[in-house]
């Protein structure tokens, strides 16, 4: 292309760095240290995030054959990205420099703020296969299910060596644009030739109109005190904000209740008090008004769509997703750790509670006033169980709805209605954090006479539950049974039986059930929700001895590989139970990081205990040791969302989720509750 005919889309590319470099000396000058970039290579996927000023960006490259560009903002949750079609040979993605931060005016003149990365692929060609610019959540969906809402809908515009895909939001708000400008090989009509040396050169230029948020810099984040994990660090940072904690990135650039409740948790020894009230406010933001809390929220061009269907006027008000049920239990005790348990919180409470919360097209109320309408909400779940213990009175998943807590893939409860965590751990936590604040006087300018006498009954109702939902969990298999089962499963996934039949030898086999039926019969998959109960209830001596030695034996018996302790063995279920919790599925025998966290934590907690032998201690430290020693195994991927494994040789390996093709979905290369080891110190006899 001669200098005299440079495209108008070069055009564009070069005024948007000229301002992007404003941009950045403007941040350098103000403060170096809140530009945040780093890399993180996971499977196939290559992740460079940038946050720096307004512009918030997430870019990731897919290698392999069926490559792609995506570049997700936290801002609107937005973002775009660009399909190719299968390769007959594997792509490998290469970044030539680091992402730099660009502002730039769309046709309007409105802002918009994105990034510009030049990089590189291997291959002969790539055939363009879709672009898609929307919300985060249709680019999830196109991900998963190849279709995309034909609203959205945008062709590409052609100029010289660049493609560039740009419109509006369906509001007509300031909306996105998408350029890939060819600068090693050519560019055919939705086709990209690589030069003779079998390279491809792209120029990418991602932007959003969508409103940037407030970052929560790294000096209003941590204490003194967090762990030095420079990439854990990295990863929390790119995913706090004043208004909210995103969930993770880069498929859920936004809020999740239940993800900010177990961040907040586990992570409040470590951060400042404005970021544990940013996640706490961000909470009661967004409560019903009958006081559930938000799973997930639509927000962006998510929102309009929502809007759209349901024949209203396009509007981004944002729509809040009550379906899960755990977060609504979790509040309480997370809420009474900081304005109870916690010096600093303690100082603070008053003038937190009687602080105006965020609602979007409301007036505000004081957040006191919303965390009183959750506690509403928790006794009057409770009640029927207390007035009658029976199964039937525990607290189900929602009518039509598969899913509840965080096991919320269609297959993770095991079909069940009842699950354990909630009934077993939260709502005994939630109710006893109720009577707590109560006795605290901390809510009495929020209170009515009738929230103060259903309140004094709280502790009464709570010990119901501690001694009698527990129980409707227990499974009990006899040794026979479990000798067999093991056997049989182990060889149908490949993997050796030897430790798991040892670990068992002559005992009956106890645990708690994953789930319960609509029937009230056990969903007997071992699961690692007992570290729920660890980190939050209080078991007996006896309760604490059969959780570990339920969680701690061998894989299938138990959960503990090689590289991480699985959140499911479905060794004693049976065979179709089986196939649907498979390592490839999202909840089925995989590893979270956050669940070790959880158990780890959990552990630490119990240890602290002053009522265990010194048998009991001993066992704990054992589990400990052994745990740390599963946890250091998958450091690599400590940060992301999960892991699965493969098995050879005697032994277990990492495997990232989504590298392999029969992985339902792939893992965020940052997770928010993934970074909670930032407050878990290693124990010191293991460390050394």
């Amino acid at each position: 292309m001669s200098k005299h005919r440079r495209s108008f889309a070069t055009v564009m590319v070069a005024a948007m760095i000229a301002t992007a470099t404003v941009v950045a000396s403007a941040a350098d000058s103000a403060d170096a240290e809140q530009r945040l970039a780093f890399d993180v290579s996971e499977g196939l996927n290559l992740n460079s995030f940038l946050r720096e000023g307004p512009v918030a960006a997430h870019l990731l490259l897919r290698s392999g054959q069926d490559p792609r560009i995506l570049v997700a903002f936290p801002a609107g949750n937005s973002g775009v990205g660009l399909w190719f079609s299968r390769t007959a040979q594997p792509v490998v993605w290469a970044l030539q420099d680091r992402p730099q931060p660009i502002s730039a005016q769309d046709d309007k003149g409105r802002p918009m703020y994105g990034i510009v990365a030049n990089v590189s692929a291997t291959g002969s060609a790539l055939a363009i296969k879709q672009a898609v610019l929307s919300s985060v959540r249709v680019l999830r969906d196109y991900q998963g299910l190849g279709t995309a809402p034909a609203e959205v809908a945008v062709a590409a515009q052609i100029s010289g060596q660049a493609l560039t895909w740009a419109r509006d939001r369906l509001d007509g708000a300031a909306g996105y644009r998408l350029t890939v400008e060819v600068t090693h090989g050519t560019l055919q009509p939705a086709l990209l030739t690589a030069g003779s040396d079998g390279r491809i050169g792209l120029r990418i230029t991602a932007l959003s109109g969508e409103t940037p948020l407030t970052p929560l810099p790294r000096t209003n984040l941590l204490e003194p005190g967090a762990q030095k994990d420079a990439t854990a660090r990295d990863a929390l940072t790119f995913l706090s904000y004043r208004e909210k904690f995103l969930a993770g990135s880069w498929r859920f650039d936004t809020y999740f209740g239940r993800d900010t409740l177990m961040s907040v948790r586990l992570l409040m020894p470590v951060l400042t008090p404005i970021a544990v009230e940013a996640g706490l406010g961000a909470v009661l933001t967004r409560l019903s008004p009958s006081g559930e809390v938000a799973h997930e929220e639509d927000i962006g061009e998510s929102a309009v769509l929502y809007h759209l269907r349901a024949g209203e006027p396009a509007t981004d008000t944002p729509i809040y997703d009550y379906k899960m049920i755990d977060g609504n239990f979790m509040l309480a005790p997370v809420a009474a750790s900081w304005l109870l348990d916690d010096a600093r919180g303690r100082r603070r409470a008053a003038a937190f509670l009687a602080s105006p919360d965020r609602r979007v097209g409301e007036a505000p109320r004081p957040m006191g006033a919303d965390l009183v309408g959750n506690l509403r909400l928790v006794l009057r779940s409770a009640t029927p169980f207390a007035d009658d213990p029976r199964a039937e009175h525990l607290v189900a998943l929602k009518p039509g709805i598969d899913v509840g807590q965080w096991r919320d893939s269609s297959e993770g409860l095991g079909r069940g209605r009842y699950p354990y965590d909630v009934n077993a751990v939260f709502v005994p936590a939630a109710l006893a954090a109720a009577s707590n604040l109560y006795k605290s006087r901390l809510l009495d300018p929020y209170l009515s006479d009738a929230d103060r006498s259903e309140l004094a009954k709280a502790d009464s109702i709570a010990r119901i539950w501690e001694a009698r939902a527990g129980r409707l969990f227990e499974v009990v298999i006899p040794n026979a049974v479990a000798t067999q089962k093991i056997m049989s499963y182990s060889a149908r996934i490949g993997v050796s039986a030897t430790q798991a039949r040892t670990a068992v030898g002559r005992s009956t086999v106890r645990f708690h059930a994953l789930s319960l039926a609509a029937d009230a019969s056990a969903v007997p998959i071992v699961n690692s929700d007992e570290g729920f109960a660890l980190l939050f209830g209080n078991p007996s001596p006896a309760e604490l001895d059969e959780a570990i030695t339920a969680l701690m034996r061998p894989f299938p018996a138990g959960l503990l590989t090689d590289v991480g302790i699985v959140v499911a063995s479905p060794v004693y279920a049976t065979a179709d139970v089986q196939a649907r919790f498979s390592k490839n599925a999202y909840h089925g025998t995989v590893i979270w990081s956050w669940q070790q966290a959880v158990l780890a934590a959990g552990l630490e907690r119990q240890l602290a205990r002053r009522d265990l032998s010194r048998a009991l201690e001993q066992r704990l430290r054992s589990a400990q040791s052994r745990l740390w020693h599963v946890i250091d195994a998958g450091r690599t991927l400590r940060n992301s969302e999960l892991w699965s494994w493969s098995f050879a040789k005697g032994s277990y390996h990492v495997a990232p989720f989504g590298a392999s093709q029969g992985d339902v979905d792939e893992s965020n290369a940052a997770q928010l509750w993934s970074t909670v080891y930032l407050a878990i110190p290693e124990p010191s006899a293991h460390s050394n």
